[in-house]
């Protein structure tokens, strides 16, 4: 399901993709600006926490068409190195350690954010969301150090990016027709009553929870496989 939703939103971009290689555009040039793009989303955020007040969210809103935009760069820069032929070493790694940046200062500006309009609670949520994104990337990182294939996940980059980037401009637009400070009655976690900010707080903490059960999953699919090769390794032996 994961891989079709990819080749069809690659199949969207890849008329963009194929405008950018003619204008001569490298794949470490796309990665650079969607860097500048998730910086201009913590910038919103962080106007958002300076001007505005918990009844208006529409920073909420625009942050999250900003996300989604950032985010196809960094599905592009991808494409941009395979059809234009274009890849490297350096290039795979730049590209890793920007989408680590672009993340967290993604992060940054919504933890700012939801701090300063005083979202104790939800402001934790983010933050161990951080955490959880971190280890999902490092584990892999380290897995494939050492030569073990690590793949699995349930709440990978691209899927944390689409939650947040949707549930903020959903929030947005929440806010916009019924006031930033309506009360929804949704009855979740033994709560009746949220405020309108909950549909972009809420997926918030959904991804802390799952972007850390992702890293476990991944270490357990590691200490797996090492059983399985070292066993075959050690049969082999004798």
């Amino acid at each position: 399901m994961r891989e079709r939703i990819q080749m069809i939103l690659q199949k969207i971009l890849d008329p963009l993709v194929r405008v950018f290689i003619a204008l001569g555009l490298t794949p470490n040039i796309i990665t650079t600006i969607g860097l500048f793009l998730n910086t201009v989303v913590a910038i919103i955020f962080i106007i958002g926490a300076e001007k505005g007040d918990r009844s208006d969210l529409s920073y909420i809103g625009w942050g999250g068409v900003m996300i989604l935009f950032a985010g196809s760069f960094d599905m592009m820069d991808g494409q941009v190195a395979r059809l234009g032929k274009m890849s490297s070493r350096f290039g795979a790694l730049y590209d890793s350690v920007l989408d680590r940046y672009s993340e967290l200062i993604m992060f940054l500006g919504i933890c700012y954010y939801l701090v300063a309009h005083h979202y104790f609670v939800s402001s934790l949520s983010a933050f161990v969301s951080v955490i959880g994104s971190i280890m999902v990337s490092y584990t892999r990182a380290r897995a494939e150090g050492l030569g073990i294939p690590c793949k699995e996940g349930l709440m990978q980059r691209p899927e944390r990016i689409i939650t947040i980037g949707l549930s903020a401009v959903a929030c947005g637009i929440v806010g916009h027709y019924t006031g930033g400070n309506q009360t929804l009655d949704l009855n979740l976690f033994g709560y009746n009553k949220f405020e309108s900010i909950a549909v972009f707080t809420i997926p918030l903490a959904i991804i802390a929870v799952l972007a850390n059960y992702t890293a476990i999953q991944r270490l357990r699919a590691c200490y797996k496989y090492l059983q399985e090769t070292e066993g075959e390794n050690s049969i082999n032996k004798k």
